[in-house]
């Protein structure tokens, strides 16, 4: 991991290189004590999410920054997962400082462009950077490790450390299963996990912050936000070629993630059976995976500007 000239930084505590094993997935110790998030973080997670990643990449063309921007100095992401989307936005921004923060230094990448940094850090504290300091502020897929409580909070550490005239960015999946000609019931097993996953999480995480990404960025004292949902297909199911290839290269992605965000708070947090959450989850698959249902996740992406007058 490159060292960072930011000051204040120190070596990783071996408290966040700590594992255990659950029902034969790996995951962080930290994060479990903490509940700060409760997926796995082995080699199969690391894969899902560099899917995951591919896909995302093909929902937005393979623009990786939304809001104009020219020429960023300094991009923080945060919750940066297995660096991916980090290490393109250095790759294709050379002259630009990249920092990452995680929870989890477990699935960095092996090699990584020498502008950009990583470091560990739990989202759930405040923000250690000081004001005024990012061209871009990237969160991405934080709704599962952010505390119900802390959102408030966390949205003025995103907008404190921006600096003004910069931008911030969101998206967020809302694992919430919809279907796009309502045929889904509350009783197909697609319904069933996503009612299972909100509950599990009840009082300890606010899974449908992602609803109100762009109130939220007001009420922090956003400008200029804008908003839009995108229908992420489960499958191939579209008529539309792109639609349909966009679903058809999510399919892993969603198989693997029924599993990985499920095995821990439903045994652990829901006291189900590991028998029962693995029947489950074959159920939703098969749901997922069948055209005629017309299944998507919602995903949210919000992008709000740090006003020039604010300091």
């Amino acid at each position: 991991m490159a060292a960072h000239p930011e000051e204040d930084t120190a070596a990783v505590d071996n408290s966040f290189l700590e594992i255990e094993e659950y029902h034969n997935r790996t995951y962080q110790s930290y994060a479990i004590n903490n509940l700060s998030y409760l997926a796995p973080s082995d080699e199969d997670e690391i894969e899902r999410l560099n899917s995951f990643h591919n896909v995302l990449n093909r929902v937005f063309d393979g623009r990786l920054i939304f809001p104009p921007i020219q020429r960023p100095r300094r991009i923080l992401d945060c919750g940066y997962g297995t660096g991916a989307w980090a290490a393109e936005v250095a790759e294709q921004n050379p002259r630009c400082e990249v920092l990452g923060v995680d929870i989890n230094p477990m699935m960095q990448p092996d090699e990584m462009p020498d502008n950009l940094y990583l470091q560990v850090d739990d989202l759930n504290r405040r923000f250690t950077f000081s004001a005024h300091n990012f061209d871009l502020v990237h969160s991405r897929m934080v709704a599962a490790g952010i505390h119900a409580n802390r959102w408030p909070q966390y949205l003025r550490d995103l907008l404190r450390v921006t600096r003004p005239g910069g931008w911030t960015q969101m998206v967020e999946l809302y694992c919430n299963a919809q279907s796009d000609n309502g045929s889904l019931t509350d009783d197909h097993a697609l319904s069933q996990w996503s009612a299972r996953y909100l509950e599990s999480m009840e009082g300890l995480k606010d899974l449908r912050a992602p609803l109100r990404l762009p109130e939220m960025m007001r009420e922090a004292g956003f400008v200029d936000v804008e908003h839009r949902m995108i229908q992420l297909p489960m499958c191939g199911w579209a008529t539309d070629q792109r639609e349909n290839e966009i679903g058809t290269a999510n399919r892993e992605n969603i198989h693997s993630m029924l599993s990985s965000l499920a095995i821990y708070p439903f045994t652990e947090r829901l006291r189900m059976s590991i028998q029962d959450v693995h029947l489950l989850v074959a159920q939703a698959r098969l749901e997922a995976d069948n055209p005629a249902f017309k299944a998507y996740f919602p995903l949210y992406v919000c992008i709000g500007r740090k006003s020039r007058s604010r300091r």
